[in-house]
Formats: C-alpha cells, sequence, structure tokens
C-alpha cells in the first residue's frame, strides 16, 4: 500500500463495519420507491440490492481466494436472484455484509485475490470496499434526508484513491501521454494533506491490446509551485466532488479557468 497515503493505514474493517451498518439502518424503513437523488435512476430497494450484489461478489472472491479472472465465470453463475421484496433484500444485505467482513478480517493483507486494480490483495479490497460503503451509506442517508459526517481521515483517503486509482495514470509500455492543462494543487482544509494534478491525454494499446483514448491525471503528493489554480474543501466535500456527490460545505476554485476547466474534463469522463 502506498506510504503516502494521508494520514497512513487506517482502520478500514472497523469503517467497512460502520458505514454499512449506517447505509442498513437508513433504507431498512424507507419507502420502496424512494428515489436516491445521487442515482436518479435508482429507488431504494435498487441501492440496497447494489451494495448487497457489491458485498456479495467481494466476499465471494475472498472468500474462494480467487486470483485468476478466468473463475469470475463460474463464481457468478451461484449469484442469488434479486428478492421481490424489502425482507428478501435484506437479509441478502444481512448475509452478504456479514460475510465481507468476517472473511477480509481473518486474510493478512498481503493474501493475493482478484482485484480489477493494480493492487491485487485483500488489503486492498478491504480499502476499496469501506469506501464503497461509506459512499453509499451517504446515498441512502440523502434518499431518507438525514445525511450524516464523513470521517474525516476516511475522506482524505477516499480523495487520494479518487486521484490515483480511480482518475490516475501511472506511465506504461505500449501507452503515451500528453498534458492537456497545466499542474492543479487539490488541498483538504482539514486533513493536512495536499495533492498536485496534471491531467493528461492517454492514447496508445495497452498490455491486452486495446485500444487507448482516454484523459486521466498525473498525480503527486504536496502543493506544486508550478501548479496554476488550486481546488480547496474538507476532505470530505473534496471526497464527494470527486463521486459526484453534494459537498456538505464549500469547495474554493482559484486560479487559471482553462487549468480548472481541464481538471472538469478528466472528472466528466466515466471510470473505468
Amino acid at each position: 500500500m502506498p506510504s503516502s497515503r494521508p494520514g497512513g493505514p487506517l482502520p478500514y474493517l472497523d469503517h467497512l463495519a460502520a458505514d454499512s451498518a449506517r447505509f442498513r439502518a437508513a433504507l431498512e424503513h424507507a419507502p420502496t420507491d424512494a428515489r436516491v437523488p445521487t442515482c436518479p435512476d435508482w429507488d431504494a430497494d435498487d441501492l440496497l440490492w447494489h451494495l448487497a450484489e457489491v458485498q456479495w461478489f467481494w466476499g465471494e472472491i475472498a472468500e474462494r481466494g480467487l486470483t485468476d479472472p478466468a473463475d469470475l465465470d463460474a463464481m457468478n453463475a451461484s449469484r442469488e436472484e434479486r428478492p421481490s421484496h424489502r425482507a428478501g433484500l435484506l437479509d441478502l444485505y444481512d448475509r452478504s455484509s456479514e460475510r465481507l467482513h468476517r472473511v477480509l478480517s481473518v486474510l493478512p493483507p498481503e493474501t493475493p485475490l482478484w482485484m480489477w486494480a493494480d493492487d491485487k490483495s485483500a488489503g486492498y479490497i478491504r480499502r476499496r470496499q469501506a469506501h464503497e460503503a461509506m459512499v453509499h451509506r451517504l446515498d441512502a442517508e440523502l434518499t431518507v434526508g438525514e445525511r450524516t459526517p464523513l470521517d474525516c481521515r476516511l475522506a482524505a483517503d477516499g480523495v487520494d484513491e479518487a486521484l490515483r486509482i480511480m482518475r490516475g495514470y501511472e506511465p506504461e509500455p505500449g501507452l503515451t501521454h500528453e498534458p492537456i492543462g497545466p499542474a492543479v494543487t487539490i488541498a483538504t482544509v482539514d486533513a493536512m494533506h495536499a495533492w498536485t494534478v496534471t491531467p493528461v491525454r492517454i492514447t496508445g494499446t495497452d498490455a491486452d491490446g486495446d485500444v487507448i483514448d482516454t484523459e486521466r491525471f498525473l498525480v503527486v503528493d504536496g502543493p506544486d509551485g508550478e501548479a496554476v489554480a488550486e481546488i480547496c474543501g474538507s476532505a470530505a466535500d473534496l471526497d464527494c466532488w470527486l463521486w459526484n456527490r453534494p459537498a456538505d460545505g464549500e469547495i474554493t476554485r482559484e486560479g487559471d479557468a482553462a487549468a480548472l476547466a481541464a481538471v472538469d474534463a478528466v472528472l466528466g469522463g466515466s471510470i473505468d
């Protein structure tokens, strides 16, 4: 795991348990047809089904110890059908969530497991699922109008993950990159951490033979004297912004307008 992560290692399993429980509590008595404002195509039951499926998927990988993507089709064949009523959805969610936490709790973080990211370990699945639960906990709270604060350190780690893994790029064979804008600093006002991002266009053919033409960030820690703009906010608000969720407070944007627009262009693209 990267040593540059803000604040060092976090109790991801504790966060996974707490946010999974809060997610359930928020949706347990929500009207079935309550719309999810952050996912307009979903109602409350769709959101419940989504996180139940996600936690089932990663719990299944962890429990089976899968490392080969060729095994995923057979694994997916064992998926349960979506229950037709709230009680069934809650039961599936409870079983999926309990198993995910239990299995990840006993696996050493360095355990190899299949993962779409470069870090193919139980430790990264812990990290990813803690953030998945936190973001969807927020979705559930916004659905029922009961928003509560996000943990500052976990949110700062979420900013790091969003910038480096979800939107970041590290040079690799077969691909080239060209800047599409100058450097911009993204800084938390409460977590004592900042990143400087340079938007780049990546083209070429990757190791799997896929043709790539996309926009991402080159990311370094800390502010940079060459940065021509700055985006500042609390860690929670920046994390929400990067995941297209509404901020609870103010995010300030200062400096070169074109540079800020180039950052927005990267964030406007889909996450692979």
